[in-house]
Order: structure tokens, then C-alpha cells, then sequence
């Protein structure tokens, strides 16, 4: 869709709200406008639209699918950390992946365990790449940014690193983060800040195709308190952001089980 259309999805969801809140008889859930109800945040907001055509009516059925998608295909798919712990047993157990690819979370105390989605990413790619022909390798801990380069000169260097790169983080085919927040009890700006960078890399990685090189960006979520219960404005972003091009696919808890295989077993082979 045109910029003009995202930017009154971005505007409207901000003014009307992106879900209802929890009362004593109904749980928070994504909200969906009217065509009515756009035209009126817009007015609002001090603005007196004249969309054109049918716009306003576009942004409501697109606000309907939106909260369609997060209540009854991401919502299911979201985890808590004993769920999580479950899945990455159960993946560990039957791929006996090299320990190098399970990371410890930086937490402390009790919170501090393997960072479950993290180790389900890497063991998938390691074993995916394998059984597909391929090494297995991968940067599963970039230590630099990606980078872009044409007869030895860079041509592009992005701002931050990324949590996964194939094959490399120097010309990479596809590049990847995950943001898991098992354990956690509040919503902390960390959260937030981790989807506003999520929107960076994609501006940069689209900035790179204007040069003719596409980077296969995905991002991988999971925590079902973090996202769901005290997150869906930020789930609602995630979703807008895949549709405006800036990520190509967007994963939820366990969804990564049978999504991740498939986007990996389509990447070329490269062997070291």
C-alpha cells in the first residue's frame, strides 16, 4: 500500500488505540475501526481529510484483518517460559545439536537458564542447512554489523549487530533477531525499543536493495505475557511492519517449529 495508507494506519491506531483495555467482564483484545472511527481520529487529531477514494474504508478492513491475525493465529502460538522450556528440550533431545548453539539469557538468579528460542533457532538452521546438503554453518552470534561491499569498498554497513546471519555477516543472504522475555513481569521500554530497531534494519536492508541486493530479514518472537498480556500495541507494529516491507517474516512462539524449516531449506547452499 501507499505511504499515505500506512500512515493513517500508524496515526489512527495511535489515537484510537491499538486494543481495548481489560474490564471485569471482557479480557484486552485488539481493537478494529470503522471507517467512521478513522475519519474521526483523523478530525481529532486536528486534521480534515479528504482520502481519497475509498481509504478510509481500506484502513478499517485492514484494522479488522490485523486484529483477526493476532487473536487467532499469534495468540495461540505464543508461549510462557515452561512451554518454552518444553519445546527446546524436546528439540535439543532430537537434534543433539553442538552446544556452541545454546546460549545462556543474561539473566541472574532464577531467571537465568538457556535462552530457549534462541537455542530452537539454532539448532532448526544448524539442522535444517544439514539435512538440506549444506554444513551447517551459520553466524549464530554475529560479533559486527552487516556488511556490503563491491570491488573491496563497503557499500553498506548497518547500525546494529543482528542475533543470526547465513552465511555470514559479510554479504549475508538472509539475517534474523530474536526477542524472547521469558520470565519477565513487566513491560520494560527494552521491549519496545527492540520493535523500533526491528523497524531500523528493515529501512537499511531496504535502503540496500536500492543498490540491488535483498537480504532476507525475519524476526522471531516469543513470551506470551510480554507480548500478549502486557505488549499487543507492539504486536500490532510488528504485524503493520511485515506489511509495509520492512521485515519478509514475522514468527511467533511456536510457530517457529514448522515456519523456520521451511524459510531455512529455501536459502542456497554455501559450504565452507
Amino acid at each position: 500500500m501507499t505511504p499515505e495508507f500506512w500512515a493513517t494506519v500508524k496515526l489512527v491506531s495511535q489515537e484510537i488505540g491499538y486494543s481495548h483495555q481489560k474490564t471485569k467482564k471482557a479480557d484486552s483484545r485488539p481493537r478494529a475501526y470503522s471507517a467512521d472511527e478513522v475519519l474521526g481520529a483523523l478530525r481529532a487529531r486536528g486534521l480534515e481529510p479528504g482520502l481519497p477514494g475509498d481509504l478510509a474504508e481500506m484502513v478499517a478492513r485492514y484494522s479488522v484483518e490485523r486484529a483477526d491475525l493476532l487473536a487467532n493465529r499469534i495468540r495461540p502460538n505464543l508461549m510462557d517460559r515452561d512451554e518454552a522450556r518444553s519445546v527446546f528440550e524436546e528439540v535439543c533431545a532430537h537434534y543433539d545439536p553442538p552446544p556452541k548453539l545454546l546460549p545462556m539469557n543474561k539473566q541472574k538468579g532464577d531467571k537465568k537458564h538457556p535462552s530457549y528460542l534462541t537455542g530452537v533457532v539454532n539448532t532448526l538452521t544448524w539442522a535444517t542447512l544439514l539435512e538440506s546438503g549444506g554444513d551447517g554453518g551459520f553466524d549464530s552470534d554475529p560479533r559486527g554489523p552487516l556488511t556490503f561491499s563491491k570491488d573491496g569498498l563497503p557499500q553498506r554497513t548497518l547500525f546494529r549487530r543482528m542475533d543470526g546471519a547465513y552465511p555470514g555477516t559479510n554479504h549475508p543472504y538472509a539475517a534474523w533477531e530474536i526477542k524472547e522475555y521469558y520470565g519477565t513481569k513487566t513491560f520494560g521500554s527494552r521491549v519496545a525499543d527492540a520493535v523500533y530497531e526491528t523497524a531500523l534494519d528493515g529501512y537499511e536492508l531496504n535502503d540496500l536493495r536500492e543498490v540491488g541486493v535483498a537480504v532476507e530479514h525475519s524476526l522471531i518472537v516469543d513470551d506470551r505475557f510480554t507480548w500478549w498480556d502486557c505488549g499487543k500495541p507492539y504486536l500490532c507494529r510488528i504485524v503493520d511492519m511485515l506489511h509495509i516491507g520492512l521485515l519478509d517474516e514475522a514468527i511467533f512462539g511456536r510457530e517457529v517449529l514448522t515456519a523456520w524449516p521451511e524459510i531455512v531449506s529455501a536459502w542456497p547452499r554455501v559450504t565452507n
